[in-house]
């Protein structure tokens, strides 16, 4: 009862972790554009499909940015495909559709359907699986267990990153908090000197007007 309980786990496992990704869906007006944001880690692979309703007259275009505006990945009159990227560093990347629209025709909404895969999940297990099945004729619980080793792998180098934002964070947190304190010492000071002066000057003025 304890295995047949840890193979469902595992299975339900897989099955919560490579279903749950789901496309987005909008609706985009003519000569309009509908952009969406994402980020991005380093050397990590961004694949997206897309698919467009079509419409007499009208197309649509899309374009993907990094954070700087240049363009990764771009395409005029789409109607259904796929696209790629990478970037060497971590990042945010922008993608746009553009609806356009010729003067002389009304125009009528378009329905978009965008699915966008990051990191492990662009990974294609077909291969390993083909060549398993040859070298030690294995049964598919193997390819499984890969994509189990090939996540929990793409967890621990997002847990990595993470304890290194929090490191920089910190590092700066305790940056700021010690640069208040030096000037908050810094204006007492000054505000401890400009009264003492203020009194000393106070005092020799009515010493020398005879008024103490």
């Amino acid at each position: 009862m304890k295995q047949l309980s840890s193979c469902g786990f595992l299975w339900l496992l897989i099955a919560v972790v490579f279903q749950q990704t789901e496309a987005i869906m909008f609706r985009l007006a003519p000569n309009m554009q509908k952009c969406l944001k994402d980020e991005m880690q380093g050397n990590q692979i961004v694949a997206g499909e897309y698919e467009v309703t079509g419409a007499p007259g009208q197309k649509i275009n899309y374009v993907v940015r990094d954070s700087k505006g240049h363009i990764m990945s771009q395409k005029e009159d789409i109607s259904k495909g796929k696209f790629s990227f990478t970037s060497e560093m971590y990042d945010t990347f922008e993608i746009c559709f553009i609806s356009q629209v010729p003067p002389t025709h009304r125009g009528i909404e378009q329905d978009i359907a965008l699915d966008i895969k990051k990191g492990i999940e662009t990974k294609s297990y077909e291969g390993f699986m083909s060549a398993i099945g040859e070298a030690a004729k294995l049964k598919p619980l193997e390819v499984d267990l890969k994509r189990l080793e090939d996540l929990s792998d793409a967890i621990v180098q997002d847990f990595a990153l993470m304890r290194k934002r929090e490191e920089e964070m910190r590092d700066t947190n305790e940056s700021t908090n010690s640069r208040v304190l030096f000037f908050s010492i810094f204006s007492m000071c000054c505000l401890l000197g400009l009264a003492t002066w203020q009194v000393l000057y106070l005092r020799r003025y009515f010493i020398a007007k005879k008024l103490i």
